[in-house]
């Protein structure tokens, strides 16, 4: 059981630095840079804005002990999306492999954190 525990929070905390702090602080510290990743791939602006939001928000769901169940999952549903459409993204514009597998390693890092949440909270 804490073996499940330690493996939930390691792989958690790495998404909510990755996903969540990284995010934000370039929004909030540098915002000329906010775009940097979505402008290439012929998104509008607005979008990298609403992403990080939604990413902030996801993270704060899936962290947060007492969150509701069907929020935590839409949570990691919007999470799993979002990277499985960065793939796409990347592999489609400008198929530069280092950009195509980071969201792949981050969304196996969603899915470890899924996992384990799932018997940290069914063996509970």
């Amino acid at each position: 059981m804490k073996k499940n525990r330690i493996i939930f929070w390691v792989a958690t905390i790495i998404l909510i630095l990755w996903e969540g702090i990284m995010p934000l602080s370039t929004m909030l510290f540098t915002p000329e840079y906010v775009n940097m990743g979505t402008k290439p791939l012929g998104y509008p602006d607005y979008f990298a804005y609403a992403l990080i939001v939604f990413k902030v928000l996801g993270v704060l769901a899936i962290s947060y002990p007492k969150t509701p169940g069907k929020l935590r999952e839409w949570a990691y549903a919007g999470l799993t999306f979002s990277l499985i459409f960065a793939f796409i993204s990347h592999a489609y514009v400008d198929q530069n492999v280092g950009f195509m597998v980071l969201p792949l390693v981050v969304l196996g890092i969603v899915a470890i954190s899924y996992i384990y949440g799932n018997k940290i909270r069914h063996n509970s």
